[in-house]
């Protein structure tokens, strides 16, 4: 007898162990079958989520992998709604039908109140909310264009006046700026559901991360199939036309999303520039002119993936991944040099064509894995990254000489044969412990980068191409960083504070052997960070931040490789940079959750900037990063976001500033140079439903700058007013929307250096203007829920440049 009894008892522990499920159909009042409802799982202890589904072709759903436990089962589906069912779950439990009633107010409410809010501001950062807007018909980058906060300037992203690091649902793009710019361009804005801007991370990011971008996507949260493709078409100076497709999956324990784009481009950016060269008597001796334009061809192809496997309730492995490939990119330069005396007469005239042709692949993948210990929330996380990076570039100029009457003096040409590899390998661990109103988060990161350039110039005469070891290199850059982080929150009473710190080591070996020249950096580093914030009451808080962070050079500052505009036109990379430390206050005013006042201080120390530099014996002009002396930024923000009326959102951002620089003024008599200037930005965005059931939705955005620095240069001022429109089609399977940007055509500025004998200016004019129609078809089950995706991982932004 205890043989059975022993077998029983242990049967029954098994099936207690055992996960339950659930099954059923949903149907309406009539019986007939509702396709495609979400079927939620709430615990009854506090009616949070749990689990959820989605109803097949037939109706049917299943819940698989359940804790046995008390439930209330529900059913929703856009105009219709069922009551709260109460379940004890301990085994498979199958009932015959969840009914479903029609909800004539909660449609109403869908279509007037529950719309989310398009901005969201919160103490340390702004969301954008882009999902199913018209801005999100165009590319990643035209959503950054329009994302209060982020300014643009020269194809660079900033915030407060510094350069920002871009995430992709909280992984660091480990990119340089052009090549960050040209994945955001081949990125559709489709898949992205929100943008968040944070002047000042936390001390889990990066410490030399600077403001953040972080760029999320969507994904599906409960089981089924969805997908889109998306045509647009922008009417520029020439047409441009991209298509994109996106895949979401999720079934059980697995789930896949997929995106792939293409987007076939011409483009065409002008430049005017204008150089006095000075004398030692001060005096105007020759005045430049330099008129270019850039016609750029491009095929970019870009594909991204996430995979996600639940092995149990607890475990969670996911492997993301990013290709983005640019063949054959070839890029002409048409630049009409006028070269006048003092007195403005016609000297010479400097015709160049130069051509660049660029093959250029990227791939980085990302493995994670995350543990749940309990059910207050403990967890760890762990991730490998792996960024791999490869350019070919083949660059050609020839420039003819030409006397006043126009007869031909004499030509020089030139070409350049240059090639980079890249490798970054990171490692990360991140372990969450609650603690009594509060919580304790640890973690540990090693990143092994390795780069490798090779530029090899040639001087062309009588079509026999010489090799130029001066002007020729091999670069080699590696770098180790290991970090380690503790941060800690704790709230009481009216009272939340926050502490963190990091601690960062530094190895760094940058090698030319051209130069022959060795920088060897060894460094180890302190990053504390501290938050905290009294609640004055219900709604209104008061809060203060603190942080040091670290700015580290891009790979591209540091090679020390020449492009050409022409022979006296040209930039190169510095070798001898070093990092710059900055210390970050702000103070934080919120009332009525509506209005928020912002102050900030912030010393730069050494900041990296880029610094242009004529040498007037010579007759040359030379743009090169290099260390500030000193660098302050401080200013207010402030911020409001209400609605007017029930179908009218207004969000307005403003910010007071004031931005100086000291640098060593190489090519001057004096010693060091202050640039310094005080501006203001302003984001005004109206956000319109122009229809009774919201299918019919409008965007106006004006942005104005009244200036700020770019290092030696000062920037004029800019208006870009934009509008856009949506329309919904077929109960919102299908989007049209048409956009119009800087229809003031004054969204492009001129950037001027002048001081002391250094006296350039150039106006940099990319296709601003355009006009972009857009048109999304979604199948499958197109109203499953979405949320943002990702785990936190840092890095992805420093990979060498042009």
């Amino acid at each position: 007898m205890r043989l059975p009894l022993l077998l029983a008892v242990m049967t029954c522990f098994c099936l207690q162990g055992q996960n339950a499920e659930l099954s059923g159909f949903v149907r309406d009042v009539d019986g007939n079958p509702m396709p495609y409802a979400n079927v939620v799982l709430l615990a009854a202890a506090d009616s949070v989520a749990v689990k959820g589904s989605s109803a097949d072709d037939t109706g049917f759903f299943i819940i698989r992998d359940l804790q046995p436990d008390l439930y209330y089962l529900t059913a929703t589906y856009l105009g219709y709604r069922s009551l709260w069912v109460p379940l004890e779950i301990r085994g498979e439990i199958r009932i015959g039908a969840l009914i479903m009633e029609p909800d004539s107010e909660q449609l109403e409410e869908v279509v007037v109140s529950a719309r989310k809010p398009i901005i969201q501001r919160t103490a340390d950062r702004l969301i954008f909310q882009v999902e199913n807007t018209a801005v999100s018909q165009g590319t990643t980058w035209d959503i950054l264009k329009s994302t209060p906060g982020i300014i643009t300037a020269r194809d660079n992203l900033e915030i407060r006046g510094r350069p920002a690091s871009v995430y992709l649902n909280d992984r660091k793009v480990q990119l340089a700026p052009s090549e960050v710019l040209e994945l955001l361009k081949g990125l559709s804005g489709d898949i992205i559901s929100s943008v968040e801007v944070i002047p000042v991370p936390p001390a889990s990011f990066e410490a030399d991360d600077g403001p953040v971008i972080n760029i999320r996507t969507s994904q599906n949260i409960v089981p089924g199939y969805k997908g889109s493709i998306t045509l647009s078409q922008t009417t520029a100076i020439f047409p441009k036309y991209s298509a994109a497709t996106s895949h979401y999956y999720k079934s059980g324990r697995f789930s896949v999303f997929g995106n792939y784009s293409f987007n076939p481009r011409k483009e065409v950016r002008q430049e005017e520039a204008n150089i006095n060269f000075i004398d030692d008597a001060d005096q105007n001796f020759a005045r430049w002119n330099r008129e270019s334009e850039r016609t750029r061809r491009s095929w970019g192809q870009q594909a991204n993936i996430l995979l996600e496997y639940q092995a149990s309730p607890k475990d969670r492995l996911s492997l993301a991944g990013n290709w983005n490939y640019s063949p054959n990119r070839v890029s002409n330069y048409q630049l009409e040099t006028m070269m006048r005396n003092g007195q403005g007469a016609l000297d010479s005239t400097l015709q160049t064509t130069t051509g660049l042709e660029d093959d250029r692949l990227d791939f980085s993948a990302d493995l994670n894995y995350r543990r749940d210990f309990n059910e207050e929330g403990a967890n760890l996380k762990t991730n490998v990254h792996l960024t791999r990076s490869g350019l070919e570039r083949l660059q050609e100029g020839t420039s003819d000489y030409f006397d006043p009457s126009g007869a031909f003096i004499r030509s020089f040409s030139f070409g350049t044969d240059a090639e980079q590899d890249i490798d970054i390998l990171t490692a990360q661990a991140d372990l969450y412990n609650p603690i009594p109103s509060g919580g304790l988060e640890t973690g540990l990161k090693s990143s092994v980068i390795r780069t490798r350039n090779r530029i090899d110039f040639f001087d062309v005469n009588n079509s026999q191409p010489p090799f130029d070891i001066a002007l020729s290199d091999r670069f080699e850059y590696d770098e180790n960083v290991y970090a380690a982080y503790a941060s800690m929150d704790k709230r009481w009473a009216d009272w939340s504070l926050k502490l963190g710190f990091r601690m960062e080591h530094t190895e760094v070996r940058a090698r030319s052997l051209t130069l022959n020249e060795i920088n060897s950096q060894s460094y180890t580093e302190w990053f504390p960070s501290v938050f905290l914030q009294r609640d004055l009451d219900e709604d209104h808080s008061l809060a203060l931040s603190y942080s040091r962070q670290l700015t580290r050079p891009n790979y591209a500052d540091l090679n020390p490789f020449r492009f050409f505009l022409n022979e006296n036109d040209f930039s190169e990379g510095n070798p001898n940079l070093v990092p710059a430390f900055s210390q970050n206050f702000n103070l934080n005013l919120s009332l009525n959750n509506t209005v928020y006042l912002d102050f900030y201080y912030r010393d730069n120390g050494a900041y990296i900037g880029s610094y242009s530099f004529q040498d007037n014996l010579n007759q040359t002009l030379l743009e090169i990063n290099q260390n500030a002396e000193e660098s302050i930024s401080y200013g207010v923000d402030l911020t409001v976001s209400t609605s007017l009326f029930p179908f009218w959102s207004l969000y307005s951002y403003n910010s007071l500033f004031y931005e100086a620089e000291t640098f060593m003024a190489l090519e001057s008599d004096i010693e060091t140079f202050k640039n310094e200037v005080t501006g203001y930005y302003g984001y005004l965005g109206n956000y319109l439903d122009l229809s009774a059931n919201g299918n019919l939705t409008g965007e106006v955005t004006l942005v104005y700058i009244s200036g700020f620095l770019l290092g030696s240069y000062q920037m004029s001022e800019t208006i870009s007013l934009n509008v856009g429109l949506t329309q919904r089609l077929w109960e919102g399977r299908g989007r049209l929307s048409l956009v119009a940007e800087d229809l003031l055509g004054r969204a492009n500025a001129t950037f001027t250096s002048r001081y002391a004998n250094q006296d350039n200016s150039i106006f940099y004019q990319p296709e601003t203007q355009f006009v972009r129609l857009s048109f999304t078809y979604n199948f499958g089950n197109f109203r499953l829920e979405n949320s943002g995706t990702g785990e936190r991982n840092d890095e992805q932004k420093r990979i060498a440049d042009e």
